[in-house]
């Protein structure tokens, strides 16, 4: 199969040729998700990156369910019944310490979480990755506010992917793809100077390691989006395309969630995009939709209360509090951030025993009038998608990108 690092060098030709392509990268926060990207890659015939994070998928079976393996296994299993030619590509995503939730909240050291992190990059190895992300840019024993050095992030990321090509190696298997960085400024990778730094120390890094070869293809940069910026900054992303490009590289954005301007990615030379967080709110209008017309027959199968109370119960909620919202209960905050902590936290228990039992009700509910109610929250979902395999230039662009004879 074509790699990530040949579509994304194939993408940088064709830019020059003025044919502007950005690659999409779903979260699989959700079996729903996953399928409905599957579904879209196939009607559009276009590739597809599914970037997982650890909190995802991960050796402990993550918050979806799946290892590194069984997502892969799944993902293959949907291209099969959807029939799909178009190339998906399993992609690790936020793979550092203390990135995977579990590590901050057990408190682990720099060895132990550095330890995790290289377990869960062989277990992705193992299991057909086609892309890992590479991000030791969190420190958690650094005080709050407190950048790593760049020096630092070059260092670790240097050995995270050193770590990767050995057991790649040892494993036989064939070149895998790297992204490096993060949005996040706790690297410090948001201002430009730092930028040139980090990019200039891992190029000379990688030389002296041997690791030339193992060159990134993408690098995350921050583009203007956030959680609570939707806006994208077209002339930021030329200036680092410029930066990247000559490299053989392109620029990745994170939180392109509900981004107000997403033709503008291909336009200014952004290589791949993730979205994830609002797909699940997309499944979860779905769902309400549904329970709207189970109420309407006088049915109710109880959805939406094992949904908050999983969500409550799990705690997850907490991390997105604001300063003057910690320590308090969940019934003590204002009504519309409850609304929203239980849509933003329901990608964390889809797999709850409660909610799925919940979900079976109500799918059974509605099947003398709705044949398939799952297939009504895929299609849901897929139509989401087409939203930005639209903007990012993706219809039927396998031939294009994948094509070696072009």
């Amino acid at each position: 199969m074509t790699t990530i690092g040949d579509i994304v060098r194939r993408i940088i030709a064709l830019h020059a040729q003025g044919t502007r392509i950005t690659l999409l990268a779903v979260c699989p926060n959700s079996d729903a998700v996953l399928e409905a990207a599957v579904k879209a890659a196939t009607a559009n015939d276009t590739p597809m990156l599914f970037a997982a994070t650890l909190n995802q998928v991960d050796r402990d079976g993550g918050y979806t369910g799946w290892t590194p393996r069984a997502f892969v296994a799944r993902m293959r299993e949907l291209a099969a019944k959807y029939g799909c030619s178009a190339p998906l590509y399993p992609c690790l995503d936020h793979g550092g310490p203390w990135l995977k939730d579990a590590h901050t909240r057990d408190r682990l050291t720099l060895e132990q979480t550095m330890a995790g992190v290289r377990a869960s990059l062989t277990a992705c190895l193992e299991a057909g990755y086609a892309l890992l992300h590479v991000d030791p840019t969190v420190d958690r024993t650094l005080p709050p506010g407190q950048p790593l050095r760049i020096e630092v992030v070059v260092e670790r990321t240097i050995e995270l992917i050193a770590h990767a090509e050995a057991e790649r190696a040892r494993l036989g298997l064939p070149p895998v793809s790297y992204e490096v960085g993060t949005e996040e400024v706790h690297g410090g990778l948001a201002d430009l100077d730092n930028f040139d730094r980090f990019l200039e120390g891992l190029e000379a890094g990688l030389e002296a390691a041997g690791l030339a070869h193992a060159w990134p293809c993408f690098v995350v940069g921050k583009v203007g989006t956030d959680l609570g910026n939707p806006v994208f900054d077209p002339e930021v992303a030329r200036r680092l395309y410029e930066r990247v490009a000559p490299r053989g590289s392109l620029i990745k954005g994170h939180y392109t969630d509900w981004v107000e301007n997403p033709a503008a990615y291909p336009a200014s030379g952004m290589g791949g995009a993730n979205v994830g967080p609002e797909f699940t709110a997309t499944e979860l209008a779905a769902l309400r939709d549904l329970c709207a017309r189970e109420q309407a027959q006088g049915l109710t199968s109880g959805f939406e209360e094992a949904l908050r109370d999983a969500v409550i119960e799990s705690n997850r909620w907490r991390k997105w509090l604001t300063p003057d919202e910690a320590g308090r209960r969940f019934d003590e905050l204002m009504p519309e951030r409850q609304e929203w902590l239980v849509a933003t936290g329901a990608r964390y228990v889809w797999t709850d025993p409660r909610v799925l039992a919940a979900r079976a009700r109500l799918y059974e509910h509605l099947r003398h009038e709705l044949p398939d109610p799952h297939g009504f929250v895929v299609e849901r979902i897929a139509q989401n998608i087409q939203k930005y395999v639209d903007a990012f230039n993706l219809r039927g662009s396998r031939r294009l990108l994948c094509d070696q004879s072009h």
